[in-house]
């Protein structure tokens, strides 16, 4: 009780400092998909806004204008179909059922619109949930286009992304709210939606469905960039990352033999498939799956103790020496 205290104050302590993104809300979007959501939401809200309203205004209308003697003495007054009664009731049924289609009708409208991209997708993303980070794995017809990376995903802002969700252990749930809607990424059913940003950015999501004891800190990343800056992000992540010297060449060795069996970087002798890949790993703003701000200290802190920030998580304190410990530090932030 009190490790898990300790993990989430040190975690509150260093969340401000992640990227800055925009704020895990619905109530704005930013693309062609998440906008007429936003729209319909805020329609919707102020339906139901209007009918509260007007329901505690005759309610309290009824009760401010008594009935006189029958009232007081407990009688009850009749509903005659000719008294008015009837004739409200009438009425009030009616504009309700109007509301209620309207309401059926444009939601209907707005969900058939966003089913399918305006135009094709640039890019499919197979993205896999894992207990409790995100594999993403840029696919293409061309094989050696294709790369995989961990946690933070990049898209070309106007351009529709096709994404293709699993899950690699329980049932998780894709949720970047500013641009679309959620997504269960189930084991053993591969499940499609796509995904588009009007403007660059950097939008935060959430993992939405209850998978165990760090669900809440399974974070999303997603950055969209120009097409142009896409293009060589891409071709960045292709490449194999610099080869180390110095203390990062010896923090090289004992990575591979500690951690490669869990985590790959492209180009060397780790190829693990447990664990997040860490190729290119400090091109990215967070680590931990979008909850720690990628920085020297806290990547520090986060290899030398991952309990202390992620009680639960699959990867273990490693037995390493202080000096061990510090060459693998530099190997890590030689990973461009």
């Amino acid at each position: 009780m009190v490790r898990t205290f300790i993990a989430t104050v040190g975690c509150a302590a260093l969340v401000p400092a992640v990227a800055n993104g925009a704020p895990l809300q619905y109530l704005s979007g930013a693309g062609d998909k998440a906008g007429p959501v936003v729209w319909l939401t805020w329609g919707l809200l102020l339906i139901s806004m209007a009918v509260v309203v007007l329901i505690s205004a005759l309610l309290i209308g009824a009760i401010w204008h008594r009935p006189g003697q029958a009232w007081v003495k407990g009688e009850r007054t009749a509903l005659l179909p000719h008294g008015g009664g009837l004739n409200w009731l009438w009425i009030g049924v009616s504009v309700s059922a109007l509301v209620l289609l309207f309401s059926v009708a444009w939601t209907v409208k707005v969900l058939a619109g966003i089913v399918a991209p305006p135009q094709r997708p640039v890019a499919t993303i197979e993205i896999t949930g894992h207990q409790w980070w995100w594999e993403v794995r840029y696919l293409g017809a061309d094989p050696a286009r294709q790369f995989t990376t961990a946690n933070e995903i990049h898209i070309p802002v106007g351009q529709p992304v096709r994404l293709k969700l699993d899950s690699g252990d329980v049932i998780h749930s894709f949720w970047v709210p500013q641009l679309a809607g959620k997504m269960d990424a189930i084991p053993g059913q591969t499940n499609e939606t796509w995904i588009e940003a009007d403007k660059p950015g950097v939008y935060r999501g959430q993992c939405t469905e209850y998978c165990g004891l760090e669900h809440a800190r399974m974070g999303i990343v997603l950055v969209a960039q120009t097409p142009a800056d896409f293009q060589k992000w891409w071709a960045h992540q292709l490449a194999s990352p610099a080869q180390p010297s110095g203390a990062a060449l010896a923090g090289q060795g004992d990575f591979q033999m500690r951690c490669g069996g869990c985590h790959a970087v492209r180009g060397t002798e780790a190829a693990g498939a447990l664990g997040p890949d860490l190729s290119h790993l400090m091109s990215r703003g967070t680590i931990a799956s979008g909850m720690l701000p990628n920085d020297p200290r806290t990547l520090r802190h986060w290899i030398s103790d991952p309990q202390r920030y992620k009680p639960g998580a699959l990867m273990p304190t490693p037995e390493l020496s202080p000096q061990a410990l510090k060459d693998v530090e530099a190997y890590l932030r030689s990973l461009t």
